[in-house]
């Protein structure tokens, strides 16, 4: 009886010792992508970009990583205001960056919108959404500090469109929600970090410099703001409330990003992400590859209560606009088309 507990207890402790190094197996492959093999990445989430079904009638809905104003300029110019292993992974010539050069020329040769509508984590309004009318020219909106003079003279041309601001109004009108134009002369309003004026936000000029070029005025593109609330499922409506838009030829994008903690730096890199940043990360793709809709939707909603959130996310700003890429998307499936970490793009309503 007593070499049979002793066995049983050997095994157990056996069993826990192995689960725990294949966890941490896990933990490391993850770390380890800081020296990443960036031409496997890049072959990888390029056959999914093509796998993407051609569908210009019904245009999927994209969540996805809108990097930072190191993401767009050479690593030499950043250096000494992110630790290396953040610059190596998150910085002009790391995975983001090279990911959203293919990202941009994708959509537009796969599905030739006729604008584009996009959500950003950089601009909340409570209970009213604001949609941009610019006219001819957008401005931009420089929302971040610290930085060298040159990130403030960052420039990217591209222009609004009055009937395409129009119509998202309308459509959150028809659906009993508040919402109106607003125009160059108006100052956005405060969007939690204390910036005020108008303009396209650095969650939106920065990705789309890199994603469509310095100067992109041949498609217009109208911003939208999410709800002050971050709740999951209010901002899932702010999605699904123009979802009609994905069958009128307008391209909706929605950028945050997964992982988002500027108390802890290490969270930006998997080289020095903690258990719960990599956990929390793992819990996202996890989510996503759901196959039924319904439970899909209910493994994202309970994302804000996993153990590892609070790591990632202080605030939930960057994490909220995933939500609103989901109900844009509500109803059909999804696909994961990067899974790097911390910035994970996905495609809703497959």
């Amino acid at each position: 009886m007593q070499r049979s507990l002793i066995l049983f207890v050997l095994s157990l402790l056996s069993a826990l010792y192995l689960s725990r190094n294949a966890l941490f197996s896990r933990f490391s492959t993850k770390r380890n992508m800081a020296t990443f093999d960036l031409p496997t990445m890049q072959k990888e989430w390029r056959k999914v970009l093509d796998e993407l079904p051609d569908t210009p009638e019904k245009i999927p809905a994209f969540f996805f990583g809108h990097g930072s104003p190191m993401t767009m300029t050479p690593d030499s110019e950043s250096a000494g205001r992110a630790p290396a292993s953040i610059m190596r992974w998150g910085g002009a010539s790391g995975p983001l960056a090279t990911f959203l050069k293919d990202f941009g020329p994708a959509l537009l040769k796969k599905y030739q919108p006729k604008g584009i509508v996009v959500f950003s984590a950089h601009w909340e309004t409570n209970g009213e959404r604001l949609v941009t009318d610019y006219g001819d020219t957008n401005p931009l909106l420089y929302d971040y500090y610290g930085f060298a003079p040159s990130f403030y003279q960052v420039d990217f041309k591209s222009r609004g469109d009055t009937a395409l601001a129009q119509r998202v109004v309308d459509l959150y009108k028809a659906a009993g929600q508040r919402a109106r134009l607003s125009p160059k002369t108006e100052a956005r309003g405060e969007d939690g970090r204390g910036f005020s004026g108008p303009g396209l936000d650095h969650g939106v000029f920065i990705p789309f410099r890199i994603m469509f070029g310095n100067i992109f005025t041949d498609i217009p593109i109208v911003e939208v703001s999410i709800d002050a609330s971050l709740s999951p499922e209010v901002n899932w409506d702010v999605g699904k409330t123009v979802a009609k838009l994905r069958e009128e030829g307008i391209l909706v994008l929605s950028g945050g990003l997964t992982v988002h903690n500027l108390r802890d730096f290490s969270c930006f890199s998997p080289d020095t992400a903690k258990p719960a940043h990599i956990e929390f990360d793992r819990a996202i793709i996890e989510a996503v590859k759901l196959k039924d809709d319904a439970a899909r939707k209910t493994a994202l909603i309970n994302l804000v209560q996993h153990p590892g959130f609070r790591a990632c996310h202080p605030r939930e700003d960057h994490f909220v606009p995933i939500y609103i890429a989901a109900g844009a998307g509500d109803g059909g499936a999804a696909r994961l088309v990067t899974d790097t970490y911390g910035s994970e793009t996905v495609a809703f309503g497959l």
